[in-house]
């Protein structure tokens, strides 16, 4: 198998793509000569900037709206894949992307990799590496099949970069009757709402754990990231304990993140958490105990009680 052509498997809102679609746009662009974007949506918006990132094609199913994608999604790309000439696909490892790629992966009766965190191409062959026992170790996964290679990567993995092409080429491909799964609908959704920095894309991130002691305390997290520009995380533990939400939770299970800072306060340092917030240019760990693991990481620890550090950052921050 040699790797000529890699199709990205595109997200995004409001005719923006996502981050993480334009991270794996930039990882094929390393790997392979010719990148395409296959949106099951409206891939038509987005067109200009995939292709300042390098895509030189975007293939667009249209308006799905009140569908359920990865049913349609499947569908519509195993049509795309007896006529294109993908040697691989990549998909982010979000809902709309495991779902996709599982559903294509039975339909045309190929193998799928998720989690991975890196890719190359060795001997024409793609090679890719996933994190396993907790990000301690790393599985090097090389496709040997004759069909695409179906991988899904996390966040993070990879750094955006534009290219500064022009607007990719459009083309509508034709809608695929995905059988009875098709008749499912989606009847409502439920957007959170969200305002400051987010998690995803955050320069600093102050994230909360359980040596908060208590669900309370977990504002003063909030009030110290608010200070410092920052977006708000969490440890497993606190999520699990229902503290907050889990769209705040850091770590294998939750979202991975790579700020400029992240600050970690009475998070022991647990090797699921480390997995999500290793990545991080300088992290700064704030622990009474100072056998805690999170100082294994740390590039500056604070052996304190968090119920007297964190108070000072933010008494001395607003004296500023």
């Amino acid at each position: 198998m040699s790797v000529e052509t890699i199709l990205v498997f595109g997200e995004g809102d409001e005719g923006n793509p996502s981050g993480l679609t334009l991270e794996l746009l930039a990882a094929a662009r390393g790997l392979a000569t010719n990148v395409e974007v296959f949106v099951a949506g409206d891939g038509a918006a987005m067109a200009g900037e995939l292709g300042a990132h390098g895509a030189s094609k975007v293939y667009t199913t249209g308006s799905l709206e009140g569908k359920l994608m990865g049913v349609h999604a499947a569908a519509a790309l195993q049509t795309h894949m007896e006529t294109g000439s993908a040697d691989a696909i990549f998909f982010g490892q979000t809902p709309d992307g495991r779902d996709t790629a599982a559903r294509l992966a039975v339909r045309i009766d190929q193998p799928v990799v998720t989690n991975n965190v890196g890719a190359s191409v060795e001997d024409g062959t793609l090679v890719v590496e996933e994190p396993v026992f907790g990000g301690t170790q790393n599985v090097f996964t090389a496709f040997r099949n004759e069909g695409p290679a179906l991988a899904l990567f996390r966040p993070k993995s990879f750094e955006a970069e534009a290219t500064g092409g022009g607007e990719a080429e459009v083309v509508t491909v034709d809608a695929v009757d995905p059988g009875v799964a098709g008749s499912a609908a989606v009847t409502g959704r439920h957007a959170e709402e969200r305002s400051g920095p987010q998690l995803d894309d955050a320069e600093v991130v102050v994230s909360g754990g359980r040596g908060l002691g208590q669900p309370e305390a977990y504002e003063m997290v909030d009030e110290l990231a608010g200070l410092l520009g920052a977006a708000s995380g969490a440890s497993r533990a606190i999520v699990d304990a229902g503290w907050v939400p889990y769209s705040k939770q850091v770590g294998q299970t939750g979202k991975v993140v790579k700020p400029n800072v992240y600050v970690a306060c009475g998070i022991s340092g647990a090797t699921q958490h480390l997995v999500g917030m290793k990545g991080s240019k300088h992290i700064i760990a704030i622990n009474k105990d100072p056998e805690a693991p999170i100082f294994g990481v740390a590039d500056l620890g604070i052996v304190g009680d968090v119920h007297k550090v964190i108070p000072a950052l933010i008494e001395a921050l607003k004296s500023q």
